[in-house]
């Protein structure tokens, strides 16, 4: 079986099966070559409010289905994932520019992410509370209703599936809205897996669009909760509307990551992740090293070698040729990453590596001379751009990343004692002793501080049962109780 045949969904939506859309198609086009791959069609407002009183209408249904029914069809959407890695990877690589390893963690993880989302309806829902009165007092969890799942570019598949798969284990009903620019990766995919898998209509709404869909998703009447992944400017948007209609926004936003390297770190180890944590996906990733922090006994000689590792990377077209970086996302992007490199340099920092680019595609950058103030290292660059600055003192180090707006990821490269130590100082939602900053696991608690969302949403079952339940009271007694009235 082929689950992406374009017959089945060029040119539609998905609201209670495969649809036409009254909103302008969106062309779904390779960044590496300018091929167009096909069509999807826009959702437009009327479209998502239709979408949402559908997925409201189904939810109740749903919610009431037994545990082992939810949990089996999270199953076979994993094995989906399994079972069509090789074509999904080969749409992420194509749409989204990914080199196959990464399309390739992708595609696992979202079938990690069905199956740990597939034991939550059979986990327990609430506790026995203590009380007083003469009756038994419960706190049970309830499905929060209709949930509105925003995703980005970068991680398309990942970053769709890790809200929509909890939050519909847990009885509730989506509206999904990838990113225009990877709406076949992040919102086809999932619309024919769970389709495949069994998922009654209307349970999950495939609704890709611009600014004007995503207003809408979060505004429809329906939707109680909305789940966000994206730029913390328009996370701040979502989250002020979300605050006057008194829904739920969980948002998980930008990240100016540090990595610290410590006296004594092994220099060929720390390269080479300091290279992967600045350079994946063309540093296309809110836990990317956007900061490193070099202790100055080693400093020159780290620079020189991150350098030449940055120097032999092959940029290129990852559908065609073994690469390690492919093209950035769109031109708007590319424009966005040089002018920031470009700014830093004219302030008077230096370039060890790349500050050019060929088309879309750029290369890895090593900047140094830099200032606390320098364009390159205050701001998410959101591109494959490694500034490094020296410290002396561990204090220094600390007091450098807590300074940044941004608290998502840390990675701390030494001597584990003293890396244990900083651990405990730093502001950041994630911290990695002797890795780099990009890390994840459908298991383990994601999210960040400041300005970089507001706190762990996704992630373990703890974080998902919070996130897609709200809590009832609820007490139980043996017959009416007496009153004085």
């Amino acid at each position: 079986m082929t689950l992406l045949d374009p017959s089945t969904w060029d040119g539609k939506l998905f609201i209670d099966g495969w649809t036409a859309g009254t909103g302008e198609p969106i062309t779904v086009t390779a960044p590496a070559t300018a091929e167009e791959l096909g069509t999807v069609a826009s959702a437009s407002r009327d479209d998502v409010l239709r979408a949402a009183t559908a997925a409201r209408r189904a939810q109740k249904e749903w919610a009431a289905k037994k545990p082992t029914e939810r949990a089996a069809v999270l199953r076979r959407a994993g094995h989906l994932f399994e079972e069509h890695a090789e074509e999904i990877g080969s749409w992420i690589i194509r749409e989204a520019g990914s080199i196959p390893p990464k399309a390739g963690l992708e595609t696992h993880i979202a079938a990690e992410e069905c199956f740990e989302a597939s034991a939550l309806p059979t986990m327990p829902q609430g506790e026995v509370l203590s009380t007083d009165q003469p009756h038994w007092s419960y706190a049970r969890r309830r499905p929060v209703g209709v949930v509105s799942v925003i995703a980005p570019f970068n991680f398309p598949l990942i970053l769709s599936i890790r809200a929509v798969a909890p939050a519909l284990a847990l009885g509730n009903t989506v509206l999904l809205k990838p990113d225009p620019r990877t709406a076949v990766s992040g919102g086809v995919v999932l619309a024919r897996v769970f389709e495949e898998a069994g998922l009654p209509p209307g349970l999950l709404q495939l609704l890709p669009g611009g600014r004007e869909t995503g207003e809408a998703v979060v505004e429809a009447p329906e939707v109680t909760t909305v789940a966000f992944t994206g730029s913390t400017n328009a996370g701040r948007s979502v989250g002020e509307t979300c605050a006057r209609l008194l829904k739920r926004a969980h948002l998980e936003l930008g990240g100016n990551n540090a990595m610290i390297v410590l006296p004594g770190a092994d220099l060929d180890r720390a390269v080479s992740a300091a290279a992967f944590g600045s350079f994946l996906h063309q540093g296309q990733v809110c836990m990317t090293t956007g900061r490193h922090l070099v202790h100055r006994d080693i400093y020159d000689d780290y620079v020189e070698r991150l350098a030449a590792k940055a120097d032999g990377l092959p940029v290129g077209d990852p559908a065609a040729d073994q690469v390690a970086l492919g093209p950035i996302i769109d031109e708007h992007q590319l424009k966005r990453i040089d002018s920031i490199v470009q700014d830093t340099l004219t302030a008077g920092a230096s370039a060890a590596a790349g500050a050019s680019h060929d088309g879309l595609f750029y290369r890895p950058t090593v900047l140094t001379g830099l200032s606390e103030d320098s364009p390159a290292w205050t701001q998410e660059i959101f591109g494959p751009v490694a500034p490094v600055m020296s410290f002396d003192t561990v204090d220094e180090a600390v007091e450098l990343v807590n300074r940044s707006e941004y608290g998502l990821s840390l990675g701390i490269l030494g001597e584990v004692g003293e890396a244990m130590a900083i651990a405990d100082r730093v502001e950041a939602g994630k911290v990695h002793i002797n890795e780099q900053t990009v890390s994840d696991e459908p298991q383990a608690p994601f999210g960040g501080f400041k300005d970089s969302g507001n706190g762990t949403r996704v992630g373990g079952h703890a974080a998902n049962i919070e996130s897609f339940t709200e809590t009832q009271w609820l007490t139980v007694r043996p017959d009416i109780a007496e009153y004085p009235f």
